[in-house]
């Protein structure tokens, strides 16, 4: 393990898998996609800055896309001119001030031992004997990634990390990152890692991702049942926050949900406001079922997904039988013990076909299962 990696005690299982692939020697391409806070950009650079200063590697590469926010429009080193490589410092900076000091970074940039470099102008160039990182690569075309690629020359390794969920386009369905992490799920000689939300060890993380589902959730638009039930809620619970309404309806019927447990509406509370919604004795989520005509139930925004899944599945104690819920890769993936099999996916899977519907609606990201064995207990 290269010297300056090995200051970093990785935090978490997935972590302790990220240095694992990163000093095989056997392993050429390794992809890390997480959320933000899960140290996918703290890692990789420790490996390739603290390669390079060992001297296993002649150089450490990095490829990040500069995007503007406002615009979503990709920035190259020709739109803001010496400022591209001042924000990719600063980058390195905020990563790795812990570690190393803005000085050795200077010297290792003056020696030309660590190159910050753009995607639009790779062409033509090889990269031997060294690390090459591309971070954020949900930002840019799976194409661009493909360019990078076919950069690698010998004794180099190729790091891509991405966040396919939280800091993608949510209109974009196939984004560099996600694109990516399939293609190399079955390359030779590559190794994804799946970072999740217990991987996250960023202080303040849980909270932005929390608030950007919360965005999200204010940023549905609503159709015409779901816009009454929100009009009656502002008038039954005027001091209530609700994120958002979503109608089950028409999933309902797409997938033969006859379930009495499935409500007609789910009502979303920004966190610590759903009692304000139902009402002390439940008067208030009652007089709006009552205008409405519909079954209605109300959860508070938490990232226990587990809560939403039980607030809709159609055999609600089921979910007693799921083990873990986490994200991997760009969907929400549900481990669920073998015993409880059947009941918790449904017959030709309806139930779950029926609960990834009700996510990408709500907040665009898919679910899926995987089984698992009993624990001894």
């Amino acid at each position: 393990m290269v010297s300056l990696l090995n200051k970093i005690r990785p935090a978490s299982e997935g972590q302790r898998k990220v240095v694992e692939y990163l000093t095989n020697d056997n392993i050429e391409i390794v992809g890390i996609f997480g959320p933000t806070g899960t140290g996918k950009s703290l890692l990789s650079c420790a490996y390739g800055i603290g390669g390079v200063m060992d001297g296993k590697y002649e150089s450490f590469i990095l490829i990040r896309p500069i995007v503007d926010i406002t615009s979503g429009k990709e920035l190259t080193a020709v739109d803001l001119g010496s400022l591209y490589y001042e924000l990719a410092s600063a980058y390195l900076r905020d990563i790795l001030g812990n570690l190393i000091s803005m000085d050795e970074i200077k010297k290792l940039i003056d020696k030309g031992k660590l190159v910050i470099a753009d995607t639009h102008f790779l062409r033509g160039r090889t990269f031997d004997n060294s690390v090459i990182f591309l971070d954020d690569a949900q930002n840019i075309p799976p194409e661009s990634a493909s360019e990078v690629l076919m950069r690698i020359g010998h004794n180099s390794k190729f790091i891509i990390a991405g966040d396919p969920v939280f800091q993608k386009d949510v209109a974009l369905e196939h984004d560099g990152a996600t694109l990516l992490r399939e293609a190399l799920l079955h390359e030779a000689k590559a190794k994804v890692v799946d970072l999740g939300l217990k991987d996250v060890v960023r202080p303040g993380a849980l909270r932005g991702i929390r608030l950007l589902l919360e965005i999200r959730m204010r940023k549905r638009a609503l159709n015409d049942v779901e816009q009454k039930v929100l009009d009656s809620i502002r008038e039954h619970a005027p001091d209530a926050d609700v994120l958002t309404v979503v109608s089950l309806s028409e999933e309902k019927e797409a997938f033969e949900i006859k379930s009495e447990h499935v409500p007609d509406i789910v009502v979303i509370s920004k966190t610590g406001y759903l009692g304000r919604v139902i009402g002390r004795g439940g008067e208030r989520i009652q007089a709006v079922e009552k205008d409405v005509g519909l079954r209605i139930r109300a959860i508070e925004l938490t990232l226990d997904f587990k809560t939403l899944i039980e607030a809709i599945h159609p055999c609600p104690w089921s979910v007693d039988y799921v083990e873990d819920i986490d994200l991997a890769g760009p969907t929400l993936q549900v481990s669920v013990r073998r015993r409880g099999l059947g009941p918790f996916v449904g017959q030709r899977a309806m139930y779950v076909k029926f609960i990834d519907a009700i996510f990408k609606k709500l907040i665009g990201i898919g679910v899926r299962f995987t089984v698992v064995e009993e624990r001894k207990r």
